[in-house]
């Protein structure tokens, strides 16, 4: 049987994306998810976030951001992105939320904080199977070029 991986930052936007999409390429059996209690992207300032929920549709938030300001979120790489992961899933996943059936051979997170929310999940669950899994932390900037980069690592 294959090995399953999980690619995991904090809204499952840019970090988890970039390597889900390139670990599907590769033929890999990856998902992967987000952390925080919203989707949280960068707005006109930085008081002024967009927030999402977790399951709203890449195809909705494109079209949200789209008619906001099409050239402020084009010139940020934000519409890229998301023409990105429309192509990949559906929506935005949050890790805490999943089926607790799922199981993973390894895992990737892209921040420290995001790392010890996996882990104190993981040991919060009830285990049936005992499996091991193996969670490991590449520290990695919110920005595209550093994504890119690290899924390299991963």
């Amino acid at each position: 049987m294959p090995w399953k991986y999980a690619t995991v930052c904090s809204s499952n936007m840019n970090r988890s994306m970039e390597a889900h999409n390139q670990m599907l390429k590769s033929g890999l059996c990856v998902r992967s998810f987000g952390t925080g209690t919203t989707v949280r992207l960068p707005g006109p300032s930085e008081s002024r976030p967009n927030v999402y929920e977790f399951g709203t549709p890449y195809a909705d938030i494109l079209a949200d951001l789209k008619g906001k300001d099409v050239h402020l979120y084009t010139s940020n790489g934000l519409i890229k992105m998301l023409e990105r992961n429309v192509l990949v899933k559906l929506a935005p996943e949050r890790w805490q939320s999943m089926d607790r059936t799922q199981a993973f051979d390894v895992v990737f997170t892209y921040e420290e904080r995001v790392f010890s929310a996996v882990l104190e999940d993981l040991q919060a669950r009830e285990t049936e199977s005992f499996r091991a899994w193996h969670v490991i932390n590449i520290e990695t900037r919110d920005n595209h070029d550093e994504a890119v980069t690290s899924t390299q690592i991963t």
